[in-house]
């Protein structure tokens, strides 16, 4: 059953990131996609994520069709102008990808690239406005299409520090929503309560919300996030119990897992994330029961 039909059946649906490589050394990338197989219920592909150059999410999403795997590959305005980005989703969609999630893209300050010049030429609800138009049989310019495609259009919920910016990501949710976006992916979780929260808040979307479980793999990690990254919220004996753990490794695998089990009764699924870690995923599926 694809990712779009276990979606809309209600189904739990597990999701997986691979980032794709830095060169053109795939056998990494292949090796981790075969071990998921029959796992996971999809891959997200991200689109050169955290502002590093990569393989572009294109190229890594038809390498996971060609490993059996169903793709779900990121599209964002950062480094690309409405043609460009018009051209690759109809290129997308021939070459067997139609499953998308539109998100903004992480700043490139934060990359490798921090001299690149960063496009924008449309924004979230610009790129889905493009969506909708190709799917409907004509560009943006109005410009009929010989052949139209049809997508699965997910959007991203970016992390927020406090009410405010909640209710301003929700609002923009509301408007992609609109645009045709049918599921929405969360900002990390590391607590049920963190996801019942923006699950309450957020129900007036009516469409599933798929929280994102991140990977802690240390202590430091676990102090970064929290310290720094908006909204973030890792109990303390969450810390406690990597610092206190006889092979702290194990002990992350199990915190992720154990926070995909206690998803299960209140979420439509869960996206894994490792941070080039990808190779762990079996062992926190193990840890998760699935």
């Amino acid at each position: 059953m694809s990712f779009h039909k276990r979606l809309s059946s209600g189904e739990f649906v597990v999701l997986a990131e691979i980032d794709t490589p830095k060169g053109v050394d795939i056998s990494e990338l292949v090796t981790n996609a075969r071990r998921l197989k029959g796992r996971v219920d999809g891959v997200t592909v991200p689109d050169m994520g955290n502002g590093v150059m990569r393989m572009t999410a294109l190229g890594g999403g038809v390498l996971m069709q060609q490993q059996g795997m169903e793709a779900i590959i990121h599209v964002c305005c950062r480094d690309r102008n409405q043609m460009a980005l018009q051209g690759e989703l109809l290129s997308a969609y021939v070459l067997g990808l139609q499953n998308l999630i539109v998100d903004r893209g992480e700043d490139l300050t934060l990359g490798d690239h921090i001299n690149a010049k960063p496009v924008k030429d449309l924004d979230e609800l610009g790129l889905l406005g493009a969506v909708q138009s190709l799917q409907e049989g004509s560009d943006l310019s109005g410009i009929g299409l010989k052949g139209k495609p049809s997508f699965v259009v997910g959007g991203a919920i970016a992390s927020y520090a406090d009410e405010k910016a909640l209710e301003a990501e929700l609002e923009l949710a509301r408007k992609k929503v609109e645009k045709g976006v049918c599921f929405f992916i969360s900002p990390p979780v590391f607590e049920l309560e963190q996801f019942l929260f923006l699950k309450e808040r957020a129900r007036d979307l009516h469409v599933p919300i798929i929280p994102t479980v991140m990977l802690l793999k240390s202590v430091g990690m676990a102090r970064y996030m929290t310290a720094n990254l908006p909204g973030v919220q890792i109990a303390e004996n969450t810390v406690k119990r990597i610092r206190q753990a006889s092979d702290r490794m194990v002990e992350c695998f199990r915190i992720a897992g154990e926070t995909i089990s206690a998803l299960k009764e209140s979420a439509q699924g869960v996206k894994i994330v490792t941070l080039g870690w990808e190779h762990r995923i079996p062992s926190i599926l193990d840890y998760a029961g699935l």
